[in-house]
């Protein structure tokens, strides 16, 4: 991994994944993004010039905040980010720093044709390491993604804490495929030079036609450990820990758990119904998936096989053969779990091409917390509410 010091920053390319490090007095002073682009010191949402004229916006992230999960997908190229209001009491746009008013007129422009788009400035992301105040480049992003509608891609989303509900904002951003970016170009934008001039293709390219070149990365296993697919937090593993301690004496209540996972894992699911326990033939539940718009769409089948169990336990080779033996032409399964799939049966899924979906522990904490179910006391409460007692059909 490149690294470069607390001294290199004034003179330092940006360069993707690359850690810049910050200073080692223990004060303010060490932000590494002060010297490296003349932004302030603190904060999540950092710029140059002013509301109605930024010439640079700077982007930071924890990556660890269970309640405002942001996420960037590596192989995508897509980083969802979150706003600031993130305590209630305070209205939407009213947070100290701005940050959601910021977000709001960046996704206002983006959607304003080649006009709107040459008022977007150049958005760079970094993420915290833990590590004193170094920082990690995550990358130079714009507005939006190439595979949603306008209406989606910046959404106010409702939370609860201490009873009280209120909204943040939701952002979806495109990392651009830039490479190694020049500091001749920051340095452009500090002294506030046409930023035109040296910019990456790919930002001149979205800027002038709304294209959008992700910066896309393939995984070098297709298939994911079993580390990767348990929460990697303490609150995640007591969340799915209350999940499985609630339908660990009556599976059938947690098929239908699993049939909702996947209305919120695919919004475009219908027809979703759990089978009687006792004529499932293989199958927890069987739905329907919507492809296309209007009169145009299809509806694809699929089949789901739900398993509750503990961390101790995996889904094998046995549970996924099933699954597939159950698989007609032109269908694909879904997998939920509370725990993960064992490493041979992820490998010959991939391998071998079936068309499954899996939904493993990890998956399942991070669909709760993007639908506004974080904390351990609220899936708790929605647990009771709604699958205190399911009605056998």
């Amino acid at each position: 991994m490149t690294t470069f010091t607390f001294a290199q920053l004034p003179r330092a390319d940006l360069q993707i994944d690359a850690v810049y490090q910050g200073g080692r007095q223990g004060n303010a002073g060490d932000d590494p993004l002060g010297p490296l682009l003349k932004v302030s010191n603190s904060g999540g949402f950092r710029y140059r010039g002013k509301m109605d004229r930024f010439s640079l916006i700077v982007l930071t992230t924890g990556m660890a905040d269970p309640d405002w999960p942001d996420r960037i997908d590596r192989e995508t190229g897509i980083l969802t980010y979150y706003g600031d209001n993130k305590v209630a009491g305070q209205a939407l746009h009213a947070t100290p720093r701005r940050g959601n008013e910021i977000l709001r007129r960046l996704f206002e422009d983006a959607h304003g044709g080649v006009e709107g788009r040459r008022k977007v400035p150049p958005i760079l992301v970094f993420a915290t390491t833990r590590s004193w105040r170094d920082v990690e480049f995550l990358g130079l992003v714009v507005p939006g993604t190439s595979d949603l509608q306008v209406s989606e891609d910046l959404v106010a989303v409702w939370h609860t804490s201490a009873e009280r509900r209120f909204q943040n904002y939701r952002a979806r951003f495109t990392v651009l495929d830039t490479g190694s970016i020049p500091r001749r170009w920051i340095d452009d934008i500090i002294s506030g030079a046409d930023p035109v001039a040296k910019a990456p293709s790919a930002w001149h390219l979205w800027r002038e036609t709304g294209q959008y070149r992700a910066l896309r990365s393939r995984r070098s296993l297709p298939w994911r450990t079993r580390v990767e697919q348990q929460p990697a937090d303490d609150q995640g593993r007591a969340v799915i820990a209350a999940i499985h301690a609630h339908f660990a004496d009556d599976p059938h209540r947690f098929e239908h758990f699993a049939a909702r996972l996947v209305e919120l894992l695919m919004p475009e699911a219908h027809d979703v119904d759990v089978t009687r326990p006792s004529r499932d033939g293989g199958r927890d539940a069987v739905g329907k998936l919507r492809i296309g718009r209007n009169e145009s769409f299809i509806s694809v089948d699929f089949s789901l096989e739900a398993k509750c169990y503990g961390p101790g336990s995996s889904v094998g080779v046995r549970d996924i053969s099933r699954l597939i033996s159950r698989l007609r032409h032109r269908q694909f399964g879904v997998l939920v779990t509370t725990s993960h799939v064992d490493q041979q049966a992820y490998r010959e899924i991939k391998e071998d091409q079936h068309p499954i979906v899996i939904v493993a522990a990890r998956d399942i904490v991070e669909l709760l917390r993007a639908h506004g179910r974080a904390d351990l006391a609220t899936v708790k409460d929605w647990l009771n509410l709604e699958f205190g007692s399911v009605p056998m059909r």
